[in-house]
């Protein structure tokens, strides 16, 4: 234990970054970390073939790293611009700030704030956001803020523009969508593009529509699953970052259908917020590389 807590003290830059396939890449940056004393603790790299696209996730040690880490974005911005890099520096000690928005069904709000009280998720969360009221007494119990959105046909425009103004004042730097069954519009997902996370069935594009697992039991399905992603303007249809299944058999009931899909949406749910927050995504078209 001891050693884990070390481990999680530690103090350290993360470079992700995506550029054309050349020679010398690898070596320029592992160069780049060796010059200034920084000690490479996780590297790895993805070919994209079809594209001839390299991707890369590498993290070192600041302890002995010469760089002031408000400089080391400056300094390796002469190797991004040699090889015509897309490309983000991370720091570990940098706790994001997480919102989380949710309707009635709660299992997956409380997934992700029993994690975050036990240290697993390296995040903060200032508030929560509901459209009904069924989440107010978990927000009290974990101390998080709660907001009441009663969001109407008529009145949803005006309502995100609440919200992110909220969002804006709280410095929220990811949304997760906690089973929230409202549409967000095209505005509010371009202001927090890659940065909010949504979970649901994996039935789609099977069955649409209200009563998905009742239409799965009635066809007898043999699998069900659950999809996290991040959120387009185009419908359940972002870059995927997490999915898993649960195998159905004929002796399971509606019942043991829901509840097996709320288990897969609430554990594949935090999966996604923990690969967003430790930075082991890169966003690459309407697919992500996801790093071990």
């Amino acid at each position: 234990m001891p050693e884990q807590a070390a481990e999680r003290r530690r103090e350290t830059a993360i470079l992700l970054l995506s550029c054309r396939d050349t020679r010398g890449i690898v070596a320029e940056i592992s160069h780049f970390i060796f010059a200034y004393d920084g000690n490479i603790l996780h590297s790895d790299q993805h070919f994209d073939g079809e594209t001839r696209t390299f991707f890369m996730r590498i993290e070192w040690d600041l302890e002995l790293f010469s760089i002031p880490k408000e400089k080391i974005a400056a300094a390796f911005e002469p190797i991004a611009v040699k090889f015509a890099m897309s490309w983000r520096l991370e720091l570990s000690s940098k706790r994001a700030r997480i919102a989380i928005f949710v309707s009635g069904f709660d299992h997956c709000l409380y997934e992700l704030l029993i994690r975050n009280r036990s240290g697993e998720l390296n995040a903060e969360i200032p508030l929560i956001i509901g459209n009904h009221e069924t989440a107010e007494p978990i927000a009290r119990y974990f101390d998080v803020p709660f907001h009441l959105f009663k969001v109407t046909e008529d009145g949803k425009r005006e309502a995100e523009a609440r919200q992110l103004a909220l969002l804006r004042e709280n410095r929220i730097d990811l949304v997760v969508l906690a089973r929230y069954m409202q549409i967000l519009g095209e505005g509010f997902v371009s202001e927090f593009r890659d940065r909010i996370i949504n979970i649901h069935h994996s039935f789609l594009p099977a069955f649409v529509g209200a009563r998905p697992y009742h239409q799965a039991h009635s066809r007898g399905v043999k699998i069900i699953g659950a999809t996290s992603h991040y959120v387009t303007a185009e419908l359940d249809q972002g870059p995927i970052i997490e999915q898993d299944v649960a195998r159905i058999t004929h002796r399971d009931s509606v019942g043991d259908l829901i509840l097996k899909g709320k288990n897969l949406e609430k554990l594949v749910l935090s999966r996604a917020v923990k690969l967003h927050l430790d930075h082991k995504i890169l966003v690459f078209g309407n697919k992500t590389v996801v790093f071990d």
